[in-house]
């Protein structure tokens, strides 16, 4: 009996040893590869995300080498339109019916948080370029998600901090009311109130906004030295601009963008946002590479205009992506497996340089805080920033010690 046992035994091991076996085949054996771009199209966002994003995933493509290796990698982009319901339902569309293994970009934290349930569900793979909301790494945190660009918490850590340190020690918010706009005023009110400052108020606006008097009445009021606009894309242009027109600047008030992108910067023009502080993980003229990048990215844009720091986060996630799937032999179509892998691997790449995926899938490098020039500071259409500060990949975002996320072992 006990002989009849063992031989069992000896014999469930050796099956599972060809099963495994046979798995790790398939996995070198499968080269094929489907990415779905979902981004907005069509809103206040589509400058910063939009058609730029699927180029910025077509160059990653090309820049693997993968498809001359013999492998078969298809693109699709959809428009989530700002709306979490449409955003889910052609991610949906896509995995069920497309088998698509990863979506990228999602530039709006309402969409991005409901794309990472399905895409942890579905286990495919999130990788985030465009939201900005923290829950990505803290409270929402997914194995099968990595956020890669940004999030409120660089954002306020860098901006906030530097502006109460230099004498902004009062301010009030002028935010977008949906998640993105929540997180980031209450990320930027943290740094505020550590740094020793004081927030006065804050009025919350629709999204898409296109009068913005009676809210910077309000903020007028307020007295306070900083008005923080935690918005972005056409709000935060629209905002900066009727903010001029109303002489909140010159009455001695500074506005202080939360997050603020470079084509925000080209449309409201460097006499309106000439000293605005800012923060972000990319920007064209940081050096040779990213200048070379940004060249071949603007002639093939319809616009000609160089990268956002979300065209660089999709390009960026995706060449990591890429190589990950080298590692791998092959596309196991896995998504909790291969963003494990993904941690494994040390990130490095022409636009972010080197860095690394923590264990709640927050991708780590560098933040630069700029200020925008003056009109008679620049030497061409796009060159609009001057750096001020660095601030160093380990300390940009969120400690790790400080995250709420369930996947760190406590």
């Amino acid at each position: 009996m006990q002989i009849t046992v063992r031989r069992a035994v000896i014999a469930m091991a050796s099956t599972a040893i060809i099963v495994f076996a046979t798995a790790s085949a398939a996995d070198a054996q499968d080269k094929t590869v489907k990415i779905g771009v979902l981004t907005d199209q069509s809103g206040p966002y589509q400058d910063l995300g939009g058609s730029g994003s699927t180029l910025a995933a077509e160059m990653a493509i090309e820049d693997s080498g993968l498809r001359a290796k013999g492998w078969k990698i298809d693109l699709y982009s959809g428009d989530h339109q700002n709306k979490p319901d449409i955003g889910v339902n052609i991610a949906r569309n896509w995995i069920d019916n497309e088998k698509v293994d990863v979506i990228a970009d999602i530039n709006n934290s309402g969409v991005a948080l409901a794309v990472n349930n399905l895409t942890r569900d579905k286990n495919a793979i999130h990788l985030n370029s465009g939201a900005a909301s923290t829950d990505l790494t803290n409270a929402q945190c997914s194995p099968n998600t990595v956020h890669w660009t940004y999030d409120t918490y660089m954002l306020a850590n860098s901006t906030a901090q530097a502006l109460v340190k230099s004498g902004g020690d009062s301010w009030f918010f002028l935010t977008a009311d949906y998640a993105f706009g929540a997180a980031l005023e209450r990320d930027a009110s943290a740094v505020v109130k550590s740094s020793g400052g004081k927030v006065l108020g804050n009025v919350k606006h629709p999204l898409n906004t296109a009068d913005f008097s009676s809210f910077l009445l309000q903020a007028q009021a307020s007295k306070a030295k900083v008005i923080g606009l935690a918005n972005a894309g056409g709000d935060t242009s629209a905002a900066v601009k009727q903010a001029a027109e109303f002489g909140i600047v010159r009455a001695g008030q500074k506005l202080a963008a939360m997050l603020l992108f470079v084509t925000d910067v080209k449309a409201i023009g460097l006499e309106t946002a000439q000293g605005l502080n800012l923060t972000e993980t990319f920007y064209w003229d940081l050096n040779d590479q990213t200048r070379a990048f940004s060249k071949r990215f603007a002639e093939r844009m319809k616009t000609k205009s160089p990268p956002t720091m979300t065209h660089a986060g999709v390009y960026g996630s995706l060449i990591h992506y890429f190589k990950t799937l080298e590692a791998l032999g092959g596309n196991p179509h896995d998504g909790a497996r291969v963003v494990a892998k993904m941690k494994e691997i040390k990130t490095d790449d022409p636009l972010f340089g080197e860095g690394l995926i923590e264990a709640n899938g927050r991708a780590i490098h560098p933040a630069y805080l700029f200020e925008v020039k003056k009109p008679s500071e620049s030497k061409g259409p796009w060159d609009l920033y001057k750096l001020v500060a660095t601030t160093p990949a380990d300390q940009a975002f969120l400690p790790l010690a400080r995250s709420t996320c369930a996947l760190l072992k406590k």
